[in-house]
């Protein structure tokens, strides 16, 4: 079974307590070149970006700013619509989505609706009042349009690892995900960065990563009432260089977690892979969030961009547009 690869092309990115951004700007040329470099001939590669939707505040600004700049070669949007309405009425949202389909149908892969709506962080949308039902009418408009419009979209919402035993973001879900919501969702995504704020010893990676997923999809999925014929797929996985994280760490991080992740995509039916991200917000800097780029700031490559470029060949999804 392959998988479908991607990648977030942007600078700007959240930490834990809100936007870090680039010290050097979006250069499209330099991110095309290494997006064509990384795809290569004949795979398949998605782009992933965020918009975010807010009716009463000044919403996010989107990331990358105009992603479609990078869509050649037959790569198409991995698009995330963030609910940031901090009043969490619904007022506007649907037709946000809708508008969504409809502005970008023919470029879209996947269209996912919320960010990590189990994670109360400041910069997702765990933290956002209502975001339950966001989540659920969302996928739900969201497969209305693509279906009315004729489009092949994937739709489907993500989330981070829950391991506190007394978690009920599942259960609540289980409560509002009836029979339409179930027949639009196509993938449920996840979001996880092993050895990153918790050690791992390089021995116990492929373990920790298959734990993870095994949990994903034999344990939490279930408490929702999500069936194992959808598809999960990892949304955002990385690993940072930066002061005592060498790079060629990151290259095998890379390289374990990838083949760990092939290794169980029949078992578990996982269909997709998308690192994040391209490129460092700020490689001199310190801080653990500015140096999860496969490219320093300047553009200059890491050993982990070879790395992704060898293992997108290898076990990659052909492109619909080199496929015979």
């Amino acid at each position: 079974m392959t998988l479908t690869f991607g990648i977030y092309p942007g600078g700007l990115l959240g930490d834990d307590k809100g936007i870090v951004h680039p010290v050097r700007p979006d250069l499209p040329d330099r991110i095309t070149d290494a997006l064509d470099t990384l795809q290569g001939a004949t795979a398949a590669l998605s782009v992933r970006a965020y918009r975010s939707f807010a009716a009463t505040v000044t919403p996010q600004p989107p990331t990358p700013a105009d992603p479609q700049v990078y869509l050649r070669h037959g790569r198409k949007l991995d698009l995330v619509l963030q609910f940031r309405e901090p009043s969490g009425r619904l007022d506007g949202w649907l037709e946000f989505v809708r508008e969504t389909v409809r502005a970008h149908g023919p470029h879209l892969a996947s269209l996912q609706i919320c960010e990590e709506p189990n994670a109360n962080l400041p910069v997702v949308d765990g933290s956002t009042p209502n975001v339950l039902d966001a989540l659920v009418q969302g996928v739900i408009a969201a497969k209305q349009e693509a279906r009315a419009l004729g489009h092949a979209l994937a739709v489907g919402f993500n989330a981070v690892p829950t391991f506190h035993p007394a978690d009920t973001f599942w259960t609540e879900l289980a409560a509002r995900a009836d029979a339409r919501f179930l027949a639009s969702l196509d993938y449920v995504g996840l979001d996880f960065f092993p050895d990153v704020f918790h050690p791992i010893a390089a021995s116990q990676l492929a373990g920790a990563v298959t734990a993870v997923l095994t949990a994903f999809r034999r344990t939490d999925l279930p408490k929702a009432g999500i069936p194992d014929s959808v598809a999960i797929r990892v949304c955002e996985n990385g690993w940072p260089t930066g002061p005592g994280r060498p790079e060629q760490r990151q290259a095998t991080t890379l390289e374990t977690v990838v083949r760990t992740v092939a290794a169980l995509a029949t078992d578990l039916n996982i269909d997709g892979y998308s690192f994040f991200a391209l490129r460092d917000a700020d490689s001199s800097a310190e801080g653990l969030f500015h140096h999860f780029g496969l490219l320093r700031d300047d553009y200059t490559p890491k050993p982990a961009f070879e790395t992704y470029r060898r293992l997108i060949d290898e076990l990659g999804t052909p492109s619909a547009v080199f496929a015979r």
